[in-house]
């Protein structure tokens, strides 16, 4: 979140057939760094704007391992519980056990489309912050998956390349009319 003032940068985010969305991103190699604290505070203003539950610098075009995600509310995901603010640069993910749960998701870079995803239950992630401070955090539930989310970016893969029935794949208006259509662009 911003806090050198109360101007915000809302960078565009890349659409689902974009190429930049199917790249391997690279790996942060400087910390700290007044550019990676700017851009980290595009994407925080991004996501918030946007009203995502976390954001990949590779939605932004920039092609670099770094995540943001977490939230107190969140209106495309009313019923979620809230995950913390969280910067993640250089993760590695390890599953606690093989146990999968299939949630629906959606995605700032799929717009307007919800499909049920299978994510491990439980994991490990571990990295640094934007200062080097090393993370390690065993998670599960919707923390979980929005970090899974959230990782598949950084390999290039989006979420519908994860799932296993289209039958429930398609327009969030029509599968969750209660949603507010606007909470999914």
């Amino acid at each position: 979140m911003r806090k050198d003032g109360p101007k915000m940068t809302v960078r565009d985010i890349l659409k689902m057939g974009d190429p930049r969305l199917l790249r391997v991103a690279e790996p942060v190699r400087d910390f700290d760094t007044p550019e990676l604290h700017a851009l980290i505070a595009d994407m925080f203003d991004t996501m918030h704007d946007a009203n995502g539950a976390g954001l990949a610098a590779p939605q932004i075009g920039v092609n670099l391992q770094l995540v943001i995600y977490g939230f107190k509310q969140n209106a495309r995901y009313p019923d979620a519980p809230q995950v913390p603010e969280t910067v993640l640069i250089n993760p590695v993910l390890t599953p606690l056990s093989d146990e999968m749960d299939d949630e629906f998701e959606g995605c700032l870079s799929v717009p307007g489309l919800r499909g049920l995803v299978p994510r491990f239950s439980k994991l490990r992630y571990e990295g640094v912050d934007q200062f080097g401070s090393k993370i390690s955090r065993d998670v599960d539930g919707f923390h979980a998956r929005v970090v899974q989310h959230e990782v598949d970016h950084l390999l290039g893969i989006l979420y519908p390349m994860r799932i296993t029935d289209f039958s429930k794949f398609g327009y969030t208006e029509v599968m969750f009319p209660d949603l507010d259509p606007h909470d999914d662009d």
